[in-house]
This record gives structure tokens, C-alpha cells and sequence, in this order.
């Protein structure tokens, strides 16, 4: 029975049209976070694990109460994901405002359960169920942000955590300010 899964060899043709379309925006949300424009994106600054030299990708930060996650929307697999699981420590900057973080990734389980349990009271889209197939997904922040979720079940959400990893940020001191913190 096809249950709409993908083989990895066979990527679903949505993810093939998101990846290269998410390439040739990030350097305009790049500019439109630069600015503090752009909620809930932020631009995540990891230390390149064989250059050593600084990279900045725009991601989109979740806060639910005091803390703070990004997840990899693109899969686990992506440069800045291998950047920030060598070096543990990141910098998230919108506008004037930035923040050393350590980066935790959490388990597949813990994070399937962190979604589920925070997303669990929004209203379930099924058309962006069916516009997005069976493996795309917004980032949770997208989701919470918007109020709307596409999956019910927690398996899931474990099974999007496996694909597409959750990071808690913690920061390493007090944020540095030029303007407000972000909401």
C-alpha cells in the first residue's frame, strides 16, 4: 500500500522546487533581517566547521515562553545543520539585536512531543496538508506564528523531527541591544 512516502533516492517534487527557490531568496531575507524586518525569521551566524569562517543563513526562530529553537526546515543534512552540531554555539541577529546562543539538538522524540503539545490546539489545514505532500513542511515557528497546523498525530511529528532536526538556542549571556528584542 503507497502511503505517500517518498524513497530518499526519489525526492518529492516539491522539495526539489523548495530547496533551489529557498537559494535564490535567502540572500533578500538575508537583506530584510539585516534591517529587523521579518518576523519570525532571524539570521543564524554558525562558525563553518572546516573553514573556521563565519556563516549566516536566514532561519525561522520559534519562541514558546522563554525559549527558543530553529528547526531544519530543509532536513538535517544541510550545511549549517553539520555547522552547528560541530560547534554547539551560534548568533542570532535580527536588526540591531543579537545574541550568543549554545545550540542543543533534541531528540526526535522530545521534539515530536514539543511540537505536537504546542500545535496541538490549532485548527489542521488540510489543503496546505495537500499542497505540501507528504514530506514538506513549514518549520514549527512558521506554523505557530500562523496558528495552524498540518499533522494531528505525534508520530508525526517525531517522524518530521527525524528529517528535519529541532535546536533549543540558550543564551550564553545577556543579549547585546541597538533597538527592542524581537517578539
Amino acid at each position: 500500500m503507497d502511503n505517500g512516502a517518498r524513497s530518499p533516492s526519489k525526492p518529492d517534487p516539491r522539495q526539489r522546487v523548495a530547496g533551489p527557490l529557498f537559494r535564490v531568496i535567502a540572500p533578500l531575507v538575508r537583506f530584510v533581517l539585516r534591517r529587523g524586518l521579518g518576523e519570525p525569521n532571524v539570521l543564524l551566524t554558525v562558525r563553518g566547521r572546516v573553514t573556521g569562517q563565519p556563516r549566516s543563513t536566514p532561519v525561522a526562530m520559534w519562541e514558546l515562553g522563554d525559549r527558543r529553537f530553529v528547526q531544519a526546515s530543509f532536513g538535517g543534512e544541510v550545511n549549517w545543520v553539520r555547522n552547528i552540531r560541530a560547534s554547539g554555539e551560534a548568533v542570532i541577529r535580527r536588526g540591531g539585536w543579537s545574541l550568543a546562543v549554545h545550540a542543543t539538538e533534541l531528540a526526535p522524540a522530545e521534539a515530536g512531543r514539543l511540537m505536537h503539545d504546542a500545535l496541538a490546539g490549532f485548527h489542521r489545514r488540510r489543503l496546505a496538508r495537500f499542497l505540501l505532500g507528504p514530506t514538506v513542511r513549514p518549520p514549527a515557528a512558521i506554523l505557530h506564528r500562523y496558528r495552524f497546523q498540518v499533522d494531528d498525530d505525534l508520530e508525526a511529528y517525531v517522524a518530521e523531527a527525524r528529517r528535519a532536526p529541532l535546536f533549543e538556542l540558550v543564551p550564553q549571556e545577556p543579549p547585546t541591544t541597538a533597538g527592542p528584542r524581537p517578539e
